[in-house]
């Protein structure tokens, strides 16, 4: 939650600062104003991780093993892509599945978010399938599963977002600026995690951000500041700078590259167009991010019990959703006790009248109550269902 929220502030920026520069150049029409475009960026902002499950890209990794390899059972009566949404399970998938169609207004349009906030959410707007076979930009990645199909075409639709094959459109052009909001913060914020957590020392945190605002006017100020206070203050006095420095080098890209970005040309990341500073600085922050602060061994024994804790969880729900599907008739005592803890009203009404493609909706409906969860009650739970958690009454 912090983090979207550090990442909304930073894309509401770069959002108004967009659209002033659009402005300023003739480029955007007088209906619309800088700061509709940071409503927008900051919306999507704040939905960018609202699909991941616990433990973030772990839990996205165990659900996949899970499915791909104890629970390949529950998969049979699926279609093939069906399948693959389920076996290859993807956090952005679920994120546009969380607003439109299983939180608020469940299975009548979700959240009713503005055609643009949808289509600028969808950071991978393709399926599964053509995404595990190599024909799609981005390998192991996607954003639409085949229950909100409908949705993503209205969304394209509506927005005009160009057509590149079947059930693959062009991003809309704020998606590059939700992405690289999202990007900037995780290069500052990571690092200051490692700092906290003793894993890496503030002199080379320092030395990896201080190219970013090296010909800043303010630097001699900001050192002489810096020597003032113990290392734990430090990040706090160069984040704004740094991350101004980082807006203003994405703004430049985005209004250069428009005309890419509205053609559908743009085939990498916001950052990969900047200026050396953000091109260079960004990636390597994350980097040093990824070698040292997400391979430290507590961040590591803690992705190892998410297995565990996610497999607990879809073995004992699926088994009960299964018997209520197969044989409700001789459901167990526990089976309907489980059905009770997810809600009926968290399946779709297909499933309760056995109609169309009801296997494949009441997994998904299994997968939405375990993806809503925060690591902790995951992990609570887990301990619950083995009989190994405390009891509460």
């Amino acid at each position: 939650m912090t983090h979207s929220l550090e990442v909304a502030c930073v894309g509401r920026t770069l959002g108004i600062r967009v659209g002033e520069a659009l402005r300023s150049n003739k480029d955007f029409p007088q209906s619309i104003l800088p700061t509709d475009i940071g409503d927008i960026v900051q919306s999507t902002c704040l939905a960018h991780d609202i699909g991941n499950p616990p433990f973030g890209h772990t839990g996205e990794d165990a659900i996949r093993n899970w499915f791909q390899k104890e629970g390949a059972d529950f998969l049979q009566h699926l279609l093939p892509e069906e399948q693959d949404d389920i076996r290859n399970f993807e956090g952005n998938a679920q994120g546009l599945r969380v607003l439109t169609t299983s939180e608020y207004h469940q299975f009548h349009d979700g959240m009713r978010l503005t055609y643009a906030t949808l289509a600028s959410s969808i950071k991978y707007p393709w399926t599964s399938t053509p995404t595990l076979l190599g024909q799609r930009p981005k390998n192991n990645k996607y954003g639409i599963f085949q229950s909100e199909l409908n949705y993503f075409h209205e969304i394209a639709e509506k927005t005009g977002l160009l057509q590149k094959g079947k059930n693959w459109y062009c991003r809309h052009p704020l998606v590059y600026l939700m992405e690289a909001a999202d990007d900037f913060c995780y290069g500052i914020i990571d690092l200051e995690d490692g700092l906290e957590m003793g894993i890496l020392q503030w002199q080379e945190i320092y030395e990896l951000l201080l190219p970013v605002i090296v010909d800043s006017p303010q630097l001699p100020e900001l050192e002489r500041l810096l020597k003032k206070v113990n290392d734990g203050r430090k990040p706090a006095l160069v984040r704004g700078k740094i991350i101004d420095a980082f807006i203003a080098a994405g703004t430049h890209a985005f209004v250069n590259n428009q005309a890419a970005f509205l053609a559908g040309e743009v085939e990498g990341d916001l950052i990969s167009l900047s200026e050396p500073k953000g091109r260079n600085d960004v990636p390597a922050a994350k980097n040093t991010a990824k070698q040292k602060v997400f391979n430290h061994s507590r961040r590591v024994e803690l992705e190892i019990g998410a297995y565990a804790v996610i497999g607990t969880l879809l073995n004992t729900i699926c088994s009960a959703v299964y018997a209520f599907l197969h044989d409700p008739e001789h459901m167990t005592y526990k089976d309907n006790r489980v059905m009770s803890l997810i809600g009926e009203n968290n399946f779709h009404p297909c499933v309760f009248k056995r109609e169309g493609h009801y296997h494949y909706l009441a997994l998904m409906a299994v997968i939405d109550h375990i993806s809503g969860m925060t690591d902790n009650y995951a992990t609570n739970l887990a301990k619950q269902f083995n009989g190994l958690g405390e009891s509460r009454y």
